[in-house]
């Protein structure tokens, strides 16, 4: 199949428009409202089930409203790239008139992905932020992932889903020192958990205990996983910033997952029990509700930032420096 010009796929959209505004003039409404803040671009496999994806981009857009360009992956083959276009609409809730975002969607073979960029670039909404979010985790080992990463202003992937934590980190923490704007779904995933940490580092009190040594255990499901090389290297550098040395431990003999920290009396300990946060600390918990995030609840959080993240940058950099194993 030949490479769709984007010329084609601009002018498929105007039509859309036209297509839309014909079908709302016959009922009773107040026609249609388009809406857009961003470009927003996602990278999946042809094989994942599109209705899931489809309902979570459908999620997003009352509060992101965006031009969506899917991107579908369909592996080995001759050179393709093929394309639809179509509208996502809802009504708001006591309102008449529609509003809706516009929808690209990309059937791409592997051999194609060169050729992405010149078909993207011109799709994107000028004067607005461009983020592109990278589902496809054997996608960031490919030599093409940094020109496609290029197409946007900031990248959003989720490292958990590769099976070498610290290689991973190690490759988006090369990726971030030449330029890249990173986001990652698996540091999204421990934001209550740094928040109710935070809250302990901030205050005076348990500030003035943070003395000596201290040593910072990890453990996320008996694996070593990304979102613990994170949150350990988190803590350590919270702990830094206050004046006090710690080292940090991953343990992968225990199914449990948590946090703990140890300096001098000082003990405090967060552990996910089913969909719930205990946080222990003098010797008393407190239980809160921490149902596990879907794709929509961590991208709705990741598309609230466009611009880059000091503490997510700092954590990601320093990660195979303080970890050990």
């Amino acid at each position: 199949m030949a490479v769709a010009p984007p010329e084609k796929i601009l002018k498929d959209l105007a039509e859309l428009w036209v297509t839309t505004g014909k079908q709302e003039a016959g009922v009773e409404a107040q026609g249609v409202l388009r809406a857009c803040t961003m470009t927003l671009i996602v990278i999946t496999e042809d094989r994942e089930d599109p209705s899931g994806l489809g309902e979570t981009i459908a999620a997003l857009m009352p509060e992101h409203p965006a031009r969506t360009i899917v991107i579908r992956l369909t592996g080995a083959g001759e050179r393709s790239i093929a394309q639809r276009v179509f509208a996502q609409c809802w009504m708001p809730f006591g309102q008449r008139r529609q509003i809706c975002c516009e929808q690209v969607e990309i059937t791409c073979s592997d051999a194609s992905l060169g050729d992405l960029p010149s078909v993207v670039l011109p799709l994107e909404v000028p004067d607005l932020p461009v983020i592109l979010w990278c589902r496809s985790p054997r996608l960031l080992g490919m030599a093409d992932f940094p020109a496609l990463a290029a197409m946007a202003r900031r990248v959003v992937v989720d490292s958990s889903a590769l099976t070498d934590a610290p290689a991973a980190l190690r490759r988006l923490a090369d990726e971030a020192a030449h330029g890249m704007l990173l986001g990652d779904l698996a540091w999204t995933r421990l934001t209550r958990w740094r928040q109710t940490l935070a809250q302990i580092f901030e205050d005076p009190r348990h500030a003035a205990r943070l003395t000596g040594a201290a040593r910072i255990t990890v453990c996320d499901g008996g694996a070593v996983t990304t979102q613990a090389l994170y949150m350990g290297t988190w803590m350590a550098g919270a702990l830094e910033a206050a004046g006090v040395s710690s080292t940090v431990h991953v343990r992968t003999k225990a199914q449990q997952t948590f946090a703990e920290l140890e300096c001098g009396d000082f003990h405090a300990r967060l552990e996910r029990q089913d969909d719930h946060l205990v946080s222990t600390f003098d010797g008393l918990s407190q239980y809160t509700l921490l149902p596990k995030p879907d794709d929509y609840l961590l991208l709705r959080e990741e598309l609230g930032i466009v611009h880059r993240d000091p503490v997510f940058a700092s954590t990601l950099s320093l990660t195979s420096q303080v970890v050990r194993f």
